[in-house]
């Protein structure tokens, strides 16, 4: 019989929230060529000897707020996810997690999964919307190893799933149960990238001549900033928001060179327009990270009450839901008709 291995990658986090683990995890995330395009000596200069001396000590604070009992939430939730997955798959097929930073490592995962010997591989980066330094460095990940290996199985990618309708409606529901009816404005918030990167997406076409706000896509299918406000306009769809109560914004900026326009600018607009009662949604990210539960929902929320905003409330992500983990099943059934057991 025939047996598949599903491997979810997420990004990654520190294996504590102290100084020295945080360190270990900004020097591997962004020593990644991917992370920071820079040329080779100008980035480790950068990230070695200015950044992650200066930012971990600050990171670390950051996420000792998001920690749990259980520990990190983006490792709990995926683990948890996985259970469920494994609970309803079907007999020939097993899935696997890993972080494409950190534990439980891509190696470990792969390990597993070569020593079981499994005639196929879905590699499942778990970011809804492609982007090289995520789901474009977590599939270059995997396949550092399986290039290696003397047998090579049958190996599929699923490179992103933004429009995927499972997706949208199990992201929908998790929006709708917060009532956005009852808020004046809502926010999608997605995680920025430096626009240098955003115009390798689509060579020869400068930033400033992108339309992909405007139509799907202008410049092709992998145009992140494409995808990015294809998910809101989908998203507010299904919702039935009306045209002037939902936005889109870009979040975590490193510099002025980022894609705009920028979440924390965008909240003290709405402020300034009396718009005072915020919903935001996280749709790139879909597990509770330290961008959505910490940045968002206690740095930026901090911020719109002190502009004079009366409440901002923070969408909790997809995480373990499941009805997340059945979307999972349909996302990958594009491919594969008899993974899910009928449980």
């Amino acid at each position: 019989m025939s047996k598949t291995a599903v491997l979810l990658i997420n990004v990654g986090t520190p294996d504590e929230p102290k100084v020295k683990a945080v360190r270990r995890y900004l020097r591997q995330f962004l020593n990644d060529r991917r992370v920071i395009d820079l040329p080779w000596v100008l980035q480790k200069i950068l990230v070695n000897l200015i950044i992650v001396p200066f930012r971990a000590p600050k990171s670390t604070k950051l996420y000792k707020r998001l920690w749990t009992p259980e520990g990190s939430p983006l490792v709990t939730n995926t683990l948890e996810l996985q259970k469920k997955l494994q609970e309803k798959r079907a007999k020939d097929t097993d899935f696997f997690i890993a972080m494409r930073y950190q534990n439980p490592s891509i190696a470990k995962a792969l390990q597993s999964i070569k020593q079981e010997q499994y005639d196929k591989i879905i590699i499942l980066p778990l970011f809804p919307q492609y982007a090289s330094s995520t789901s474009g460095t977590a599939i270059q990940a995997v396949w550092k190893y399986i290039s290696k290996w003397n047998v090579i199985p049958t190996v599929e990618t699923i490179s992103q799933f933004y429009d995927h309708p499972a997706f949208i409606d199990a992201f929908a529901r998790k929006v709708k149960a917060y009532q956005p009816q009852d808020y004046d404005h809502v926010l999608f918030s997605y995680h920025g990238l430096p626009n240098r990167q955003l115009e390798k997406t689509h060579p020869g076409v400068a930033v400033s001549s992108c339309h992909c706000t405007e139509e799907m896509p202008a410049h092709g299918n992998f145009c992140y900033k494409a995808t990015c406000y294809e998910t809101t306009r989908q998203l507010a769809g299904r919702l039935g928001l009306t045209k002037n109560s939902y936005s889109t914004s870009f979040q975590s900026r490193l510099s002025r060179n980022w894609m705009t326009p920028f979440t924390d600018k965008t909240l003290i607009k709405l402020v300034n327009k009396g718009q005072k009662r915020v919903l935001v949604a996280a749709p790139a990210f879909v597990t509770d990270c330290l961008e959505t539960t910490v940045e968002i929902g206690y740095e930026y929320q901090k911020m719109f009450i002190e502009k004079g905003g009366e409440k901002l409330v923070m969408v909790e992500s997809l995480n373990a839901d499941n009805e997340w983990a059945g979307a999972i099943f349909k996302i990958i059934d594009l491919r594969n008709k008899s993974l899910l057991s009928g449980k």
